[in-house]
Formats: structure tokens, C-alpha cells, sequence
């Protein structure tokens, strides 16, 4: 099948392609706000997909032990653990995706506005008294019997020596599943020589393994640093969107299997205005750091097939904050190649041509 991809400019993915019978364009929204760091995702996708297992390795510097996408990890979900003061708190987040809003005390006590037996102000909500003591605002008796002390969240010192709600730090969790971002522009499949990286009829891409020869163009070319070799065969894996799972009408497997529907899978253009009510209903909902990732056509990669609501700035994710898709100025390198091929094969025959004469 042509591949018709272009390497900057706009693109419809499908019918670029070639597909005269193309319907929407499919694609992934992840709503990082609900995400539970649960990895039912990873496992479905492996489970699916026969990814083989990445063994059982621990990095020993957070509960991801994941690490990164890689060639036997198509789905990644990367854990941000961020001090923030002890009185932020942020409205309450709905249900789900597309929930109804949460009950007024709820959002006050995750506020920071009230608690739950209204006495308490910034403390999490649930148990009042549990809640009271891990603000380290009530005493216990010490493990010794010796006396009382201050439950909280330890700072620099331990519980009881400065950890009051002023000088406390506590942890905010991130969590973020990441994948291929299926571009528009896709570097991938620009380099590739064999035609092993193709568009499907969904604008996603594919790599099919059989023809790949390892070369490792792929590899370099991804902006998002997403393609991987695996060892042992040298060829590149990545995220397929569940190809064979779009064929038949399902979910992709990872959105299936996500328990919170932080992955929702469906037509890119109802994801995005989908995506942008979200935004603003956490933006009413007092989480000015809500924004999107990945969702502008206009920008370097011409808009991802898989974009994200963060709750932060791009890089505390390990995402770029301004991805550009590699083959953007070869147009121009090539043009600029040929002029000055132009020129100098012109000077070689204005020399011959002088010293004959």
C-alpha cells in the first residue's frame, strides 16, 4: 500500500495514505487525573499482545518498575511522587471521566476548606479523627507509654518535632500511562526503508515485524523517544493501538481493562472536545494546572492520535515539552543539497571548459 505520509505540513493520515474507504480517525485520550497507578493496563496489553514479561526488576527508586516504554513495555505507567506544601489541597475530582460533580463536603474537605466533622480545616477527607491525626493535630500515647505525641507526615525531622500543618510536607502522586503517540507526522515512517512502519486505515501506525530489519532509523527519528529494539532479534515493537482488536470493532485492550476510564479509546475528534470539557471542568473545580498535551494540530508533530490531560508541566512526565517531527527540514536540506550539487558540478564544467580553451 502507497505511503503517502508527508513530512511537515497537514495531513489526514488515512486517506494520505492511501485508503480510499477511510472512516474517523481513532485514537487514545488519557485523563492522568483519574489515573490510579493501577497497572491494569500494562498487563492487558501484554496479556494480548504476547509482550514478553520484562522481568522482575526493581529500580529502587519508585513504585514504577516499569521504567520507560520499551520494546516488551507498550504501555508505561510512570509514577511522579511531588512535594507540595502540607495546606495544598485541590477540589475533588468527579467520579469518572464523565461523572457528575462531587458532594459539597467532599470538595471542601479535599479543598482544604472544611473536614469532614467541620472542625479540622486542611485535612484529607474520610475519618475525622484519622484524618486529624495524620494532620498531626491529636496526641497519642507514645509506643513506650512514656507520654503523648504528635502523629503526622515526617519532614526533615521525625513526627512530633516540627511537623505541624506549617511545616509539614506532604506528597502529591502523579500518574501518568503513557504509550506511542500515533503522530500525525510520524518521523517513523518517513525513515523507514522497508516499509515495515505503515498507516492503518484508523490513523494509527504500525509496525509489522516481519519485514522489519532492524535497521534502527525508527528509533532515532521518534521525537517522543518511543520505538525500542528488542534483544535477542533486533527489530523494533511498539504500541499497535490493538490493530487486530480496531478490526474487529473492540476497545483496545488497555482501555478495556482500565478500571477508572482514564484511557478512553474512540473518535479523535469527539476525544478532543471530550478532553477540553474536562479541562475546564477541573479549571471550576480549583485545578488551575489541568491542561492538555498533545492535542494541537498546529503543533510540531501535527497533533497526537494519543493525547493526555496532565496535571502539570510536560517535562515532570518525561515528555517533551515541544516534540518537532525529525524529518521536518529535509525537504529543504535536500533542496539545498541539490543547489549546491547544481553549483559545484556548473563551476567543475566552467573550469574545464576555461583550462581547455
Amino acid at each position: 500500500m502507497p505511503d503517502a505520509n508527508s513530512l511537515y505540513g497537514p495531513l489526514d493520515p488515512a486517506p494520505d495514505a492511501g485508503w480510499t474507504a477511510a472512516g474517523p480517525r481513532m485514537g487514545f485520550f488519557t485523563d492522568t487525573s483519574v489515573c490510579i497507578g493501577c497497572k491494569a493496563c500494562e498487563v492487558a496489553c501484554k496479556e494480548w499482545n504476547a509482550v514478553p514479561e520484562s522481568g522482575f526488576d526493581l529500580l529502587g527508586m519508585s513504585y514504577d518498575n516499569t521504567g520507560a516504554l520499551t520494546a516488551n513495555s507498550w504501555r508505561h505507567v510512570a509514577f511522579i511522587e511531588q512535594p507540595v506544601p502540607a495546606g495544598h489541597r485541590t477540589a475533588a475530582f468527579a467520579g469518572d471521566p464523565t461523572g457528575g460533580s462531587a458532594g459539597a463536603t467532599s470538595a471542601a474537605v479535599a479543598a482544604g476548606t472544611g473536614s469532614a466533622s467541620g472542625t479540622n480545616p486542611g485535612v484529607p477527607p474520610g475519618d475525622a479523627d484519622a484524618a486529624a491525626r495524620m494532620a498531626g493535630t491529636v496526641p497519642s500515647v507514645a509506643p513506650d507509654g512514656t507520654g503523648t505525641r504528635f502523629l503526622g507526615m515526617p519532614g526533615a525531622a521525625p513526627p512530633g518535632r516540627g511537623t505541624g500543618a506549617e511545616t509539614r510536607t506532604d506528597f502529591r502522586w502523579l500518574m501518568m500511562s503513557d504509550v506511542c503517540k500515533h503522530c500525525t507526522h510520524a518521523a517513523c515512517l518517513d525513515v523507514c526503508p522497508t516499509g515495515s512502519l505503515f498507516r492503518t486505515e484508523f490513523g494509527t501506525v504500525v509496525v509489522q515485524e516481519d519485514i522489519c530489519n532492524g535497521c534502527g532509523y525508527c528509533i532515532s527519528a521518534c521525537p517522543y523517544g518511543v520505538i525500542d529494539q528488542r534483544k535477542g532479534d533486533g527489530r523494533a515493537w511498539k504500541c499497535t493501538l490493538c490493530y487486530d482488536r480496531l478490526g474487529a470493532g473492540m476497545t483496545p485492550a488497555c482501555a478495556q481493562a482500565c478500571p477508572t476510564e482514564s484511557i478512553q479509546y474512540g473518535r479523535l475528534d469527539e476525544l478532543r472536545d471530550r478532553a477540553a470539557q474536562r479541562v475546564a471542568t477541573l479549571h471550576e473545580r480549583g485545578v488551575p494546572q489541568a491542561r492538555l498535551y498533545g492535542h494541537d494540530p498546529t503543533d510540531g508533530v501535527g497533533g497526537d492520535g494519543a493525547f493526555f490531560l496532565l496535571l502539570d508541566e510536560p517535562e515532570v512526565y518525561g515528555l517533551p515539552p515541544d516534540p518537532v517531527v525529525t524529518t521536518r527540514d529535509l525537504p529543504r536540506m535536500w533542496r539545498r543539497a541539490g543547489l549546491a550539487a547544481l553549483a559545484m558540478t556548473a563551476a567543475a564544467v566552467a573550469a574545464f571548459v576555461g583550462g581547455s580553451s
